[in-house]
């Protein structure tokens, strides 16, 4: 860049041999020299201006990401939290269901479709009931040959019911058809034999009537007590003939 001295006196320059300066338009002596690549006053405030607006757009833009990010996170801990309930809940209900299915052991023994029912009383689901169920099959807590065993003890040893009655009351009990017909092959072969005892001594009861009216209400005694038809036919014989009988028609009065 040249820089030109100022002179004072005008007649010094001429003795020197030097052209006097002339000055463009605007310009003035000590005034410095601006280099035409560098922006003027007016560009540079339009330039700051434009980037201030831009600064402001980036921020204003960066602080809608950051609230934009801050309700995602908590839409995702309001999800988090209702999927905590919801499985606490849950927890809950199955928990309630187990209790109640306990108490009701306690009571009595129960095939695993009583139970299913009492849990599905209590409402969990049945995938819930179902792994329940297992459960307690596993904790023994539910035998259905156990049940049928008891069942044979109750109906068959003690009330005397025949293999009828006693598939009866299995099936009233919705045991599992395997477990039932592998019970009821395990019965003793003396369903004849225990028809007589029971006609034997319920004929003591009847010898105010005549053979019919005996014949008639042992039969169905018998019946209902879950005998064949054959075993009845020959318990009924055997009965009054053992009470001297013999299938004569009597009729006593009082």
């Amino acid at each position: 860049m040249v820089h030109f001295e100022p002179r004072d006196d005008a007649a010094e320059l001429a003795d020197a041999g030097l052209a006097p300066v002339t000055y463009l338009p605007g310009a003035a002596p000590g005034m410095k020299r601006r280099s035409p690549l560098e922006p003027r006053p007016a560009e540079v405030d339009r330039f700051a201006a434009a980037a201030a607006a831009v600064r402001e757009a980036e921020a204003a833009e960066a602080a809608a990401d950051n609230e934009a990010d801050g309700g995602d996170n908590d839409q995702v801990d309001d999800e988090a939290a209702s999927a905590a309930d919801f499985a606490a809940e849950v927890a809950d209900q199955r928990e309630r269901a187990e209790k109640v299915l306990l108490h009701r052991l306690r009571g009595r023994s129960l095939s695993t479709v009583e139970a299913l029912l009492v849990l599905n009383a209590t409402g969990v689901d049945s995938d819930a009931a179902s792994e329940i169920v297992e459960k307690f099959i596993e904790l023994n807590y539910l035998d259905e040959a156990k049940l049928a065993d008891q069942i044979i003890h109750s109906h068959n040893a003690r009330k005397g019911l025949g293999r009828t009655g006693v598939e009866a009351e299995m099936r009233r009990r919705k045991l599992d058809p395997s477990v039932m017909q592998d019970k009821l092959e395990e019965l003793p072969d003396d369903e004849v034999e225990r028809a007589i005892d029971l006609a034997t001594k319920r004929i003591g009861q009847m010898e105010r009537f005549d053979d019919q009216t005996i014949d008639r209400r042992l039969t169905g005694f018998l019946m209902r007590k879950g005998y064949s038809s054959s075993a009845v036919r020959f318990a009924i014989k055997a009965a009054m003939d053992g009470r001297g009988g013999g299938g004569t028609s009597r009729v006593r009065f009082r």
